[in-house]
């Protein structure tokens, strides 16, 4: 089938809620993708983190067909042999002590308020005023259910679907004196990413997310951190708040978990947990058999290579600084391990660079308008950096003027190459 007619059938059947890029993929393999032309793109994207070990893995590949021939799918109503030893692995590594499967990093969050919400509705039985309030951030990014919209401080998914749910107020990001006059005895959780993803690649300051666990802890509130993104060894650890030296009460898990599978996982503590009993919460497809199987398969494959990831995480921030004292037009580089963006001046610079390296045959996107994101597979060596490298800084020398003002107002002559 050609590009031309599947998209005239998308045009025809689908709601249109994406903006493709005029390409069909048809295959995939380790670090690259090809198209239905035969043309190979590397690709520093995996799927917005989720193809985390490559396309093609073998031991992916060798768990999905030996899973699939004997079950794929059984109600949780029953029970079967994968989730309790997902859950001991996933509890084993993040320091807490329970896990609920779910399908998706947005149903993982939407769990994880109602769990907040339960939890402090179980604690006030003594009649004290009710712990209810949850404060977000600015800029933040947590999913399109409800939910999760009503904690996702950015106007452009929020304003089409308001009103949203009560209860909710933002803070700036890292504003810690802000964060403390909006928190009372009315807040029942603090709810955040460790690193912001669509929000531009941010990662929280060290002061800040230490605040919001000590204010969390004086009052009884939860911290709940999202890791939907920068979680299971993308930042170089098993999660980013393990870079803190902070403990949440619940963290939420989902994008590389099962290898490319829909499956995600809400991890808190056994008093947390406490506020959930059976007939709250449930999902019908969460924590198949097949799922879990792979997401085995995969975190036996993270427990191994996350020193690579680190070293490839170091030598890729080091080409991309390169690049940074090379151009002004780069403003900053921001992220942990392989969870890397480069902050541009221009909206317009960033789609055109996107679109230059797309021709180029490197997948990457553009994130809160000007960062670049570079999510690329665990996988990858230090030869696809350098390619990514050389032609980053090609497609930004051709994508700008012959002179242009640096940081410091002096004009600054790089020849197009």
């Amino acid at each position: 089938m050609s590009l031309a007619s599947v998209a005239r059938s998308e045009d025809r059947l689908l709601l249109p809620t994406y903006d493709r890029h005029k390409i069909l993929f048809e295959r995939g393999r380790g670090v690259y993708l090809w198209d239905s032309r035969g043309r190979r793109y590397l690709d520093f994207l995996s799927g917005i983190g989720v193809n985390a070990l490559g396309h093609g893995h073998p031991a992916i590949q060798s768990t999905l067909q030996r899973q699939a021939a004997r079950l794929i799918h059984v109600s949780n109503l029953f029970f079967h042999e994968y989730q309790a030893e997902l859950a001991k692995r996933l509890t084993r590594i993040s320091g807490l002590q329970r896990a609920f499967f779910c399908n998706s990093g947005t149903e993982a969050w939407e769990g994880a308020l109602k769990l907040a919400r339960s939890y402090a509705r179980a604690q006030n039985k003594n009649g004290h005023a009710p712990k209810w309030r949850m404060i977000a951030l600015d800029n933040s990014f947590h999913g399109r259910t409800f939910g999760s919209l009503t904690t996702t401080g950015q106007a452009k998914y929020r304003d089409p679907f308001a009103p949203l749910l009560p209860g909710v107020s933002f803070v700036g990001f890292n504003d810690g004196e802000e964060l403390k006059r909006q928190f009372d005895g009315s807040v029942c959780a603090i709810c955040m990413e460790t690193i912001q993803g669509e929000g531009g690649i941010r990662p929280l300051s060290r002061e800040f997310l230490q605040l919001a666990r000590q204010l969390s802890q004086s009052n009884g509130a939860l911290l709940i951190l999202d890791e939907i993104q920068c979680g299971l060894g993308r930042t170089g650890k098993y999660f980013a708040y393990q870079h803190y030296g902070v403990q949440p009460d619940i963290v939420t898990v989902a994008k590389p978990l099962a290898a490319g599978l829909p499956l995600g996982a809400i991890l808190t503590t056994n008093q947390v947990a406490t506020g959930m009993h059976p007939g709250m919460h449930g999902t019908t497809f969460g924590g198949g058999p097949l799922a879990c199987a792979v997401a085995i398969e995969f975190l036996k494959v993270l427990d191994k290579i996350q020193p690579h990831i680190r070293e490839v995480g170091s030598y890729f921030r080091t080409g991309l600084e390169k690049v940074k004292s090379q151009h002004s037009c780069v403003r900053e580089i921001r992220g942990l391990g392989l969870m890397l963006g480069m902050d541009l001046n221009s909206v317009e610079l960033a789609k055109t660079v996107v679109s230059q390296l797309l021709r180029r045959g490197i997948l990457i996107n553009r994130t809160n308008e000007t960062v670049l994101r570079f999510l690329p597979p665990y996988i990858i060596q230090q030869k696809h950096i350098d390619q990514v490298v050389r032609e980053l800084d090609s497609a930004l020398s051709a994508a700008l003027p012959r002179s242009q003002p640096n940081s410091k107002g002096v004009i600054s002559t790089r020849s197009r190459h």
